[in-house]
């Protein structure tokens, strides 16, 4: 870097500097902060390093400054990200299904440097341990990209869309045919991300997996004027499902154990109408989309859950309960 064109700029990279190598922990004194800068090609003494550093300040560059035994040192400790909230960024990317590992990984470093060097060599040592289980395809990224695009241009997009065979192959649906789909949303769920779109056909909602999809384009039709109205809409839609999958909304009454109880928070939210009916026992009264997870979620309670209202879908739940029951006998007798 030449010199004058370096002295032009060397309060800004006298700030960078400190951003990104101290902090209330790990100051720099005077000295360094010259030795550092005459690594870059920039000539300074401890008298205009002193007059670089009110002039930042002045200008709203908070750089703070303390005594370590008798040598004064600076540091800077604002930052747009404290270290817990980077902390948990990171841990949410790492447990996140729908990013593959790889990508993971990277997100996580790019992430952890929001923090400096000594906050990001901190964070790096203390790796979350998460047991999600990884998706594997790498092109999430450009899916999100090239969805989040289409939304913001209100136009149709395509996409293939498959699922997985017994091998981790890929079965592709329609035969592999495009989907064209008029996109509304995306939504990220139970550690999948999902697009919402209209459908014109059915006058109503679908959802799709943004991992599962491929060769994923904007076309460029634009969607239709339905699909307008629903975007208004779909927020409020989204707020009352219950885990992504779609299905008839109902309100249901359940009753449960106390062991249960966290999860009632976690499904219906922490405004759920809950009332205590003994010291064991507890019911909830709220809306809940009756579906393939819905179902899943109320069995995996074996007892210690039922639903009481409405009649017809306690009716259900119990016939659901026979027919488990009958094919686990049929099974082993199999």
């Amino acid at each position: 870097m030449a010199q004058e064109n370096a002295q032009s700029v060397k309060l800004l990279i006298i700030y960078e500097m400190l951003r990104q190598e101290t902090d209330e922990e790990h100051p720099m004194d005077s000295a360094a902060i010259i030795a550092r800068l005459a690594e870059k090609g920039i000539s300074c003494d401890r008298r205009t390093l002193t007059r670089n550093l009110r002039c930042l300040n002045d200008f709203g560059f908070e750089v703070m400054s303390a005594f370590s035994g008798h040598e004064k040192v600076y540091y800077v400790a604002d930052r747009s990200f404290s270290s817990p909230e980077i902390r948990i960024l990171i841990d949410a990317v790492r447990s996140a299904g729908f990013i593959t590992e790889k990508k993971s990984t990277e997100l996580a470093e790019k992430i952890a440097s929001l923090g400096g060097s000594h906050r990001a060599e901190l964070l790096r040592s203390a790796r979350v341990r998460s047991t999600t289980r990884k998706h594997t395809n790498e092109s999430v990224y450009y899916n999100v990209d090239c969805l989040e695009e289409a939304i913001l241009q209100h136009r149709k997009v395509s996409f293939l869309y498959f699922d997985l065979d017994e091998n981790a192959e890929r079965i592709y649906r329609r035969d592999g045919d495009a989907y064209i789909a008029e996109p509304l949303d995306l939504v990220c769920s139970e550690d999948n991300y999902y697009l919402i779109c209209y459908s014109p056909k059915y006058s109503s909602s679908t959802y799709y997996r943004i991992d599962r999809m491929e060769d994923v384009r904007i076309c460029f039709e634009p969607i239709s004027s339905e699909s307008e109205e629903a975007r208004e809409k779909v927020s409020d839609e989204v707020a009352g499902l219950i885990k992504m999958y779609s299905g008839e909304t109902r309100e249901v009454t359940i009753r449960f154990t106390n062991e249960a109880l966290d999860s009632v928070f976690d499904v219906f939210g922490e405004d759920a109408r809950i009332i205590r009916l003994n010291r064991d026992v507890c019911e909830l009264t709220g809306e809940a989309v009756i579906s393939p997870t819905f179902w899943g979620w109320m069995f995996q309670f074996a007892g210690r859950m039922q639903i009481m209202q409405p009649a017809e879908l306690r009716e259900e739940y119990e016939n659901r309960a026979r027919l488990i029951l009958r094919r686990g006998e049929n099974s082993h007798e199999a």
